[in-house]
């Protein structure tokens, strides 16, 4: 049984003549053995300009929760409730047409996000971050350079990091997944003085499937997203929760109590052919 289903519309006037659409979703099973309150963040952000339609369901022990929705910094969507111990599932879908109007820049972002958080310490790498990037004066360039340089020098390796690791232990591991790589991406920005933040994507395309971390970058008036990774089209990502670093836009958090995560699956795909993607090109997500 579904909670809810939201539907948002376009003006019809901004309605494109081939309109984008993506399809994701995502299934959770989560075992929890003491009493705890989750968090979850897999609802889409509300997209102004695009139409959307979902649908989301939580169960405990077979019952279905009504969480309270907590809306949180750009719109992120935390969906809270006290679970009892037993078996919680998490069924969401959601259908994006079209594309969202540009995300909005707060002078107070600029700020928040030149500064160094817990796993971007962009003050780590100061001289590090100069010695390699600062001839690079124009924006645009310097983000290809930033993200050619992490796909060179490191492997995606899943399973190769832990949840605590940082931006400087990806750095010296050499490998991580894609939070690692968003998080060295954000803080070698920072380093070099370009306001910086991560942000969890549903991305079509991406293999092997998973919520995704990228990169977005203030250049040129305008929030734009770096994936240093290369695994999915930029063009097609959906934005589920933005922020400093990964502590702000977990998919799953839980508060006292004990929980593991049984099983997940994510799926997010769009209608026809992906769209080409090419690391020279400014994209914004949409």
């Amino acid at each position: 049984m579904a909670l809810w289903r939201r539907s948002q519309d376009a003006t019809p006037d901004e309605a494109p003549a081939a309109e984008l659409k993506r399809d994701v979703g995502a299934e959770l099973e989560v075992a929890v053995t003491a009493p705890t309150t989750l968090a979850f963040q897999i609802a889409v952000t509300d997209h102004p300009g695009a139409h959307i339609t979902e649908s989301l369901t939580f169960t405990s022990n077979g019952k279905t929760i009504t969480p309270d929705e907590i809306i949180g910094q750009h719109g992120n969507r935390i969906h809270r409730f006290a679970a009892p111990e037993g078996t919680v599932t998490a069924s969401y879908q959601a259908t994006i047409l079209g594309q969202a109007d540009p995300a909005p820049v707060r002078d107070i972002d600029l700020i928040t996000y030149s500064w160094p958080s817990r796993y971007a310490e962009a003050d780590k790498f100061f001289g590090f971050a100069a010695t390699e990037f600062e001839e690079y004066v124009d924006s645009t360039t310097l983000l290809e350079k930033v993200s050619s340089w992490l796909g060179t020098r490191l492997n995606y390796v899943p399973g190769s990091s832990d949840p605590i690791d940082g931006a400087v232990d990806t750095l010296l591991a050499g490998s991580g997944v894609c939070r690692d790589y968003a998080h060295l991406v954000v803080a070698l920005l920072r380093a070099v003085n370009v306001p910086a933040r991560l942000v969890a994507v549903y991305a079509p395309g991406c293999d092997p499937m998973d919520f995704h971390a990228v990169a977005e970058a203030y250049v040129d008036g305008a929030w734009r997203v770096v994936d240093a990774t290369c695994l999915s089209p930029r063009q097609s990502m959906v934005r589920i929760a933005t922020g400093r670093d990964a502590a702000d836009t977990a998919f799953l958090d839980n508060f006292k109590g004990a929980i593991t995560l049984k099983n997940m699956e994510v799926t997010a795909v769009v209608d026809g052919p992906l769209p080409k993607d090419s690391v020279h090109d400014l994209v914004s997500l949409r």
